[in-house]
């Protein structure tokens, strides 16, 4: 069994990584189609380094079946296809399908989809890159427990924000039916 000190070590290290790790900005992203097993090899490369949780191709047809995603086209997936699936991995863990593709929908609704995802990919990265500061509460614990209590207590805090704000600034979303 690991040592308090060595999982603490443990932990630091993967916070380094986090620190340095880089993800896609839209233009970097694939500009031709893609077959399932493409994408899910893609998007598990992508965020596997960071510890997301790895995409399989029953979870992208739930995406699909759930409309949380368009779906593909002669069985091919595009690059908003691809960049919605990268920002439900990163999301789905705090937020349900129902209002990740919500919060989507409002934030696109204002700018284009490859500005919205690139600011929150930016926004993302920048987080990273300032996890120290950004958990400083956090950090201020000089165990694991706490530190994890205290990580807690923020995703909940974050969560009911960011719901909170999308209440707020939501806009009735028009569909265009011919």
């Amino acid at each position: 069994m690991e040592s308090s000190k060595e999982q603490y070590e443990k932990y630091e290290q993967w916070e380094q990584r986090l620190k340095t790790a880089e993800l896609p900005l839209w233009s970097e992203l694939p500009k031709f189609d893609l077959y399932m097993d493409q994408v899910t090899a893609l998007v598990n490369d992508i965020l596997g380094p960071i510890g997301v949780d790895q995409v399989t191709p029953a979870m992208i047809n739930n995406y699909v079946k759930h409309k949380a995603i368009i779906a593909p086209v002669k069985k091919k997936y595009q690059t908003m296809q691809i960049a919605d699936i990268i920002l439900i991995s990163l999301l789905k863990p705090a937020f349900s399908l129902e209002t990740i593709r919500h919060g989507i929908d409002q934030v696109t609704a204002n700018i284009y989809p490859q500005q919205a995802y690139d600011s929150f990919i930016k926004r993302l990265m920048f987080s990273f890159k300032s996890i120290d500061s950004r958990n400083s509460r956090a950090l201020a614990e000089d165990n694991l427990n706490d530190k994890l209590m205290q990580v807690a207590v923020n995703v909940i805090i974050d969560r009911l924000q960011s719901e909170k704000l999308l209440g707020i600034i939501e806009k009735p979303l028009t569909k265009i039916i011919k």
